[in-house]
């Protein structure tokens, strides 16, 4: 082989082992930062990623360089919509219109907790997710009883704060936790 060649298989490969790199999520290439929630709006900023789907109240999928990561809002969960083997939850679609509301269509910033796993058995990313204004939307949902406080296996960061919101939330009564919703 000359030279041209090794160069164009070298590069070739190179730029293949990138690719593949970003697809399946690696860390140095989808960067995530550890933030607090802010309330500064901000637009296109590096570290935002698009919402293109909303999958359920606690599922989203972002896009990156035209790269789609599904992504599992950590500390949180919805009752069920898109489970084949489960019927529709109560209050389901109501946590998943919500968390379209607020999603669909935004840059957020995504935001993993070294406590946890990278990514979860379904190879979803496990992150804390904030809109552009700061919104901190796991905490969100808890507070506004469209999802509970979950923990997998070990504690995460924002456990304590997760389960005082959820507590709030029931005596309140909002969302899910509202007299005669989910009887």
């Amino acid at each position: 082989m000359n030279k041209k060649k090794i160069t164009l298989m070298v590069t070739l490969i190179f730029s293949v082992f990138l690719l593949i790199s970003e697809y399946r999520g690696d860390p140095s290439v989808f960067p995530l930062d550890k933030v607090k929630p802010s309330t500064t709006v901000v637009s296109q900023k590096e570290g935002f990623y698009l919402v293109t789907r909303v999958v359920d109240g606690d599922t989203i999928e972002v896009t990156k360089n035209g790269v789609k990561e599904k992504v599992r809002l950590l500390g949180i969960n919805t009752p069920e919509t898109v489970d084949p083997r489960k019927m529709v939850e109560c209050f389901g679609k109501e946590a998943s219109a919500h968390a379209k509301e607020l999603l669909a269509g935004k840059q957020v910033k995504i935001v993993s907790d070294d406590s946890q796993t990278k990514y979860d058995k379904y190879g979803r990313l496990l992150a804390y997710v904030y809109t552009e204004e700061g919104l901190f939307v796991n905490k969100h949902m808890i507070e506004e009883g469209y999802a509970y406080e979950y923990t997998y296996n070990v504690p995460y960061i924002f456990q304590k704060e997760f389960k005082e919101a959820q507590k709030k939330a029931e005596t309140e009564g909002r969302g899910l936790w509202g007299e005669g919703v989910c009887e």
